[in-house]
């Protein structure tokens, strides 16, 4: 099965703190906020889930509330169709360039073809899976630009470079080369978490390790990105 990446259309990133000032104040505040709970309405005891909540205290899924059958798992069609554009630019954030990044989210979507077919009824979190095998694959195409003597970034000759295909203005810039020196796990976490916008829990599923390794992980990234803008500036 083939998809078409279909017109290269400019890949517009939604990069938290798009001035220096914006994203400076990111990091020295940005921390993961506590969740929200609705004030329990008259009757109800303190504590009791509100609408649309889980006793948990996590979200429920649309069309599982009482009495309502889940929504059917997606189609690949389906996943592709919807998601294909945040996976490629959550790509192109992890590997700096467009072209690897469409590369990288065909191969993930053609692995989980090849392994499940066009219905998906059997992945436990089609969208979750998606994303862990896009991370894994950006991880290695990083892996094997360390060991290689030389890399230059596979631009097509006379086209524009990745920078301006994404529309990246001068603040998008700062942020983007910054993020190209971290490690790739402090990268992965603070991309998933800030432009993801992923909770600490989905991004520990995401990445295979502990709540706890995503808590270290992104508090040493922030200080390490506010360290590399701060020497820029």
């Amino acid at each position: 099965m083939e998809y078409s990446a279909g017109p290269q259309a400019p890949v517009r990133l939604a990069v938290p703190g798009l001035r220096p000032a914006l994203w400076r104040w990111l990091l020295r505040t940005a921390r993961p906020a506590p969740a929200r709970r609705e004030a329990p309405r008259p009757g109800r005891p303190a504590g009791y889930p509100a609408d649309g909540e889980l006793p948990d205290g996590s979200a429920r899924l649309p069309g599982c509330g009482a009495g309502a059958p889940p929504d059917p798992p997606p189609t690949i069609s389906e996943l592709y169709h919807a998601h294909r554009l945040n996976m490629v630019r959550l790509a192109v954030l992890l590997v700096d360039d467009r072209a690897t990044a469409e590369d990288v989210v065909q191969d993930a979507f053609a692995a989980l073809y090849k392994r499940h077919g066009e219905q998906l009824g059997e992945v436990d979190n089609a969208l979750a899976y998606l994303r862990t095998s896009v991370v894994n694959a950006a991880r290695s195409v990083l892996r094997r630009r360390r060991t290689a003597r030389d890399y230059t970034p596979p631009y097509e000759a006379n086209a524009p470079s990745a920078e301006e295909r994404i529309v990246l203005d001068e603040e998008h810039r700062e942020v983007f080369a910054a993020l190209s020196g971290l490690t790739a796990r402090r990268r992965e976490v603070l991309v998933l978490r800030y432009w993801g916008d992923l909770t600490e829990a989905q991004i520990a599923t995401t990445l295979g390790i502990s709540r706890g390794s995503v808590k270290s992980l992104a508090s040493r990234a922030l200080d390490s990105l506010e360290k590399i803008l701060e020497a820029r500036s």
